[in-house]
């Protein structure tokens, strides 16, 4: 079976091809806003390679602790520079935050990007103690569930809150895509990598999807918070482009969960 079209996002959403120059924009003048002010770390290096590189956006007093944003793209596209406005929303609430680009496939596989993105938590926990909370957006909210188990003890010992946006949670159905000349998958790696064959994580956890979702990434979502006995939120009137708008909102129901314990 061909599930190509089931895991199409953008050509689902009305104007879908506005969205990724928007989030562009305001990223960018987001990044100079805070440059401006002494609030933002632009380009920390947490590996080898131009793309192991972490922005970190400070609050305007000591931070509470480090949130991680992790980008998606389906592990194929974008960088950390389209997202630095979501930054806003837990900045404001006084927490750092950090957001890295990694790799992408086909140059690496998905089991090299789980190591970079552990590693870029684990750099951007050496710069700011505290608690750690952990958010991200379909590819990247499939990397931010294997935080868990891929973390060094000490860093994953850290971890408060972690909340998967539109979750890539079982990788097999990705097998029988067309992105999966690029991917790669196969069954071993669609296991080990798949956050559904892990234990659940020691902190709260939280998924959230939009209601207007793809039902393929519905279910993802759903099987995710089922097999892990922990909270789902689907958000009425969101789809995938939009759901993590409210990120940038400081006073947004998905900002005050992230921030729970």
């Amino acid at each position: 079976m061909d599930l190509t079209d089931a895991y199409a996002i953008g050509a689902h959403i009305p104007d879908g091809d506005a969205y990724p120059p928007r989030w562009a924009a305001t990223a960018g003048t987001y990044r100079k806003r805070l440059s401006v002010a002494g609030r933002a770390r632009l380009g920390l290096m947490y590996g080898h390679g131009t793309r192991c590189a972490l922005d970190l956006f400070l609050p305007d007093a000591r931070p509470k602790g480090l949130v991680v944003f992790v980008h998606g793209g389906y592990w194929l596209r974008f960088d950390r520079s389209s997202w630095s406005h979501l930054a806003e929303g837990a900045r404001v609430q006084g927490w750092a935050v950090a957001m890295p680009s990694y790799d992408l496939c086909p140059r690496v596989r998905i089991s090299d990007i789980t190591r970079q993105v552990a590693n870029a938590v684990t750099v951007a926990a050496s710069e700011i103690p505290g608690p750690v909370r952990l958010t991200g957006h379909s590819a990247g909210g499939h990397l931010v569930a294997r935080m868990a188990a891929a973390l060094e003890p000490e860093v994953a010992a850290r971890l408060a809150h972690i909340l998967p946006i539109s979750p890539l949670s079982d990788l097999r159905p990705l097998m029988q895509t067309e992105m999966n000349a690029d991917l790669r998958i196969d069954a071993a790696e669609a296991r080990a990598e798949s956050p559904i064959f892990s234990p659940p994580p020691a902190c709260p956890v939280t998924v959230w999807v939009g209601a207007d979702e793809r039902p393929a990434l519905l279910d993802q979502a759903r099987k995710l918070s089922r097999v892990w006995e922990c909270g789902l939120v689907v958000e009425a009137d969101k789809h995938h482009f939009d759901v993590i708008d409210a990120l940038a909102d400081p006073d947004s129901e998905m900002v005050a969960r992230l921030l729970s314990d």
